[in-house]
């Protein structure tokens, strides 16, 4: 059985007055799964929290399908251990006739039967990511791919707010952000917080909580989260273990089980665990640029 979101959720609204950005075709909504959108500031880690993360999910027998959003396509590679063609590589190979495409031309089967795709990107200043999302989206229900799967994760490029990169959270229950205990990173959630909200007037995803990424303390990143409403849903310090594990091209769940290693694991199995039970929506309110220089301490 696929696993079902919370019935804690908030209601759906039809699409309409909120958003000026790319509208979802209702014949592209993902239904029967739980769909998690994973965000943050440019280089914070997103992609290693969405391997491990799946890695997670798939140790406690779901099965995962995560799907790549940023063009350098290198989300999957610590599941597959290598870096896999994305679904506009091999559409260009057939003219873009999808119909001529089978399934593993696009998905490929990493650690512990993760199936990863890399949707990849429009080549730089031209199209939008909105469509190869949606393109990577519409492929896997030909393929029914989706009705098999109990969690989706998609793994967003950077803190892009644009309607393109946005529109993961067209399909989302909801969003998770990674940040570190800084003011650009939380500069960044903050603008990422208002997308969700633009969002979620339209759509069901909302906010399910704060990562904290390679971060010993987290006084700023609470601070913020008391001030708009937020909850830090799990903790990673700064660890050579997962920098190590990185360049050894696989999870954290690979490496030696060190003390430090299997309590990362740990709180990854415990993120996995809440998402599986369904974790509360949150409503953040987001804080005008002004407001988040005074509350962090800039003069």
């Amino acid at each position: 059985m696929a696993t079902t979101i919370s019935p804690r959720a908030l209601p759906i609204r039809e699409d309409g007055e909120g958003s000026v950005q790319v509208h979802l075709d209702p014949a592209e909504k993902i239904e029967g799964t739980l769909v998690v959108a994973v965000y943050g500031k440019g280089g914070i880690g997103k992609s290693t929290t969405s391997s491990n993360l799946s890695a997670a999910l798939a140790t406690l027998g779901k099965r995962v399908l995560q799907i790549g959003c940023d063009p350098k396509h290198d989300s999957t590679f610590t599941l597959t251990k290598r870096m896999v063609p994305t679904v506009i590589d091999v559409l260009e190979t057939v003219e873009f006739h999808s119909e001529e495409l089978r399934v593993d031309d696009f998905v490929y089967t990493g650690y512990r039967g993760v199936l990863c795709v890399e949707a990849g990107g429009p080549p730089a200043g031209t199209g939008c990511g909105g469509y190869v999302v949606g393109q990577t989206v519409k492929l896997l229900k030909e393929h029914h791919l989706l009705e098999d799967t109990d969690v989706v994760i998609f793994d967003v490029l950077g803190d892009v707010v644009c309607g393109g990169f946005a529109a993961p959270l067209q399909h989302a229950h909801r969003a998770l952000i990674v940040t570190a205990n800084d003011f650009d990173s939380i500069f960044a959630m903050n603008r990422i917080v208002a997308a969700i909200k633009a969002k979620a007037k339209n759509y069901r995803v909302r906010v399910g909580g704060v990562i904290a990424n390679r971060s010993r303390d987290v006084d700023q990143i609470d601070r913020f989260n008391d001030r708009v409403g937020l909850t830090l849903a799990a903790h990673f310090p700064d660890c050579d273990a997962i920098r190590r594990s990185r360049l050894k091209k696989c999870t954290i769940f690979e490496m030696e089980p060190t003390e430090e290693v299997v309590a990362i694991q740990n709180e990854y199995l415990r993120l996995a665990q809440s998402l599986i039970d369904g974790v509360d929506p949150l409503l953040p309110e987001p804080l005008k640029d002004r407001e988040i220089f005074d509350l962090l301490g800039y003069d």
